[in-house]
């Protein structure tokens, strides 16, 4: 007769299981994480689970896997450490989550309630340490609550404006067996239906329509609150229908598809030049799921100067906060654009703007032929993209290649593009790449990255090599923190401190001891043939690309000035 584990039966289980029940219940089928002492019942759990547990070789990885996953799928995120040292090193993970609302569930494993409050092998307060980088956070301290707590985490990460919630877990309330009448996989709590009522007030509806009639130059200001919001279709349509200039931020990339008249492309600090120069010279800044943050605005007081303000977004401490909105609503966007809709019927009568803004964008191409045979990473990555296809997923670390992926690389959706926004996280775009992969298995997935940021999470290429995920990366290498550089160059007389990384291993023969394929690329004339390779060598693959160190990032708006401040590409770069 074969035995029955107690945890098995039909009315006990122990909460580990009824935890990973109800996240089934939730539509999670993939969980990113490492093991510990404190999370064994639960990993013990995973054991007789269908749940699918993708192990990463540090618990940040873990996190940014399930933060990319969440980016690229619109479904939450998962991630599970251990107590102590798990927990801490999560951190950076949430809170990238938390300043992109990104909707993440963490579950930590946290030391027996008898022993709480003894310092206790591996114990830290996860409440208290995660209460600043989470959107919500629980302690689990009754067997009884625990199915009803991660229901709740779950409507709580992905309601309103989406973050990460953590959710701690006590070895005993995880091994303790809870006696069920029936079992707990709940029916799924999903983010409330939208309807298709009227989320604007009238009055305030008559004043944002009256505002969008009367303006000369109006330009949209679009958000990665509009993706959030599942919006993007009445987006776009809006805008169609308007015939509004318009421009978005780092997060938004993807909103316009490439090819679209109306898109300025990106603005902000290394924005495009005719993005900036439209924001500058707008009546009307019609801001849909935007915070206005210091990256995009510059000097604040300089922002924009001739508009009046439309500020629609779902979270109402946003409004007002660094920009006096004109007119500020605090609305579902998704909601409140299918509002509009019903509003506007035809363009507004705007073609003098129109035409002025197609010619900024005329004027302000992009020369992808500069006079050097060195490998010019714009041009690189304009063409990567484009032999992706419209369909790839580009994930990206932080500094120099991060802005240039965001000028030359054209996305069709803001799922396409992921890249560390609000924290500017380096060693964000493997583990993304990782999670986009495993959410996405059917997409091209290429992580661009760079020699400083493949070092902050390089391990997790022992994750792509497990499970011979088919990410790319192409890591571009300057050797030298190339942002931190830049702006030691332009800013601080030259004054080099602890930028030179020319003592970089031999990152071919790394990739390649971790089971990848690897090459490296140094001329132009390399350029086309290593997209091939790269794209059709069948699994995770490296391209090791080598830069100019003295190339920098153009144009830029210098900090502390506004966006009618342009530096662009000095003559002796170009002929470098």
């Amino acid at each position: 007769m074969t035995s029955v584990k107690p945890n098995q039966t039909a009315k006990h289980r122990t909460g580990a299981a009824v935890a990973l029940e109800v996240m089934q219940a939730e539509g999670v089928d993939v969980v990113f994480g490492y093991p510990g002492g404190a999370i064994l019942p639960l990993y013990d759990a995973l054991h007789d689970s269908s749940l699918r547990h993708i192990l990463c070789r540090h618990e940040q990885g873990a996190a940014l896997a399930a933060n990319g996953y969440a980016r690229a799928t619109g479904k939450v995120g998962v991630c599970i450490a251990t107590s102590g040292p798990g927990v801490t090193n999560l951190l950076t993970g949430l809170a990238d989550g938390l300043l992109d609302s990104v909707p993440m569930v963490a579950l930590t494993g946290q030391v027996a309630t008898a022993s709480m409050g003894t310092d206790a092998f591996q114990e830290v307060d996860t409440l208290g340490l995660t209460m600043p980088v989470v959107k919500h956070g629980f302690i689990v301290e009754k067997l009884a609550d625990l199915p009803f707590i991660i229901r709740e985490a779950f409507r709580i990460a992905r309601s309103g404006r989406p973050g990460p919630v953590v959710v701690d877990l006590p070895k005993d309330i995880q091994s303790a067996q809870l006696r069920l009448a029936q079992s707990p996989a709940l029916p799924p709590v999903h983010a409330q239906a939208v309807d298709d009522s009227n989320p604007i007030p009238a009055d305030r509806l008559v004043k944002a329509v009256r505002m969008i009639q009367s303006a000369q130059r109006p330009l949209v200001y679009a958000g990665g609150g509009v993706a959030m919001a599942d919006a993007v279709d009445s987006f776009r349509r809006l805008v169609d229908v308007l015939q509004v200039p318009t421009v978005t931020t780092l997060k938004a990339i993807g909103l316009m598809p490439p090819e679209e008249p109306l898109g300025m492309g990106m603005l902000g600090m290394h924005g495009l030049e005719e993005a900036n120069r439209a924001v500058q010279s707008c009546d009307l800044l019609i801001a849909l799921g935007a915070r206005f943050d210091d990256r995009v605005t510059g000097k604040l007081d300089g922002f924009a100067p001739h508009a009046r303000v439309l500020h629609i977004d779902i979270d109402a401490s946003e409004l007002g906060k660094v920009r006096r909105a004109d007119v500020g609503i605090c609305a579902d966007l998704k909601p409140a654009l299918k509002q509009l809709l019903k509003v506007f019927k035809g363009a507004l009568d705007i073609d003098p703007w129109r035409r002025e803004c197609a010619q900024l964008k005329a004027t302000n191409a992009w020369d992808y032929d500069p006079p050097y045979e060195s490998v010019y990473a714009p041009r690189l990555l304009r063409d990567l993209c484009a032999a992706q296809g419209p369909d790839g997923v580009i994930t990206c670390d932080v500094g120099q290649h991060q802005m240039w992926v965001a000028q030359h690389c054209g996305v069709h959706e803001p799922t396409q593009h992921l890249s560390s926004g609000g924290l500017g996280t380096m060693g964000f775009g493997l583990p993304a790449a990782i999670g986009a992969q495993i959410g996405r298995p059917d997409v091209s997935v290429i992580n661009v990255t760079g020699d400083g940021s493949i070092m902050m999470n390089i391990q997790e290429l022992a994750t792509l090599g497990r499970y011979q995920l088919p990410v790319k990366i192409v890591l571009l290498d300057n050797s030298g923190l190339g942002m931190v550089r830049q702006w030691q160059e332009l800013f601080l007389e030259e004054r080099f401190s602890e930028t030179d990384l020319s003592d970089n291993p031999d990152f071919v023969r790394v990739a390649e001891s971790f089971g990848l394929s690897a090459f490296a690329v140094r001329q132009r004339d390399q350029e086309a043939q290593a997209i091939r390779r790269l794209l059709e060598t069948p699994g995770p693959v490296l391209v090791h690309v080598i830069l100019d160190p003295r190339a920098n990032v153009w144009p830029m708006v210098p900090p502390g000035c506004d966006n009618s401040t342009i530096w662009k590409e000095p003559a002796h770069e170009r002929q470098a």
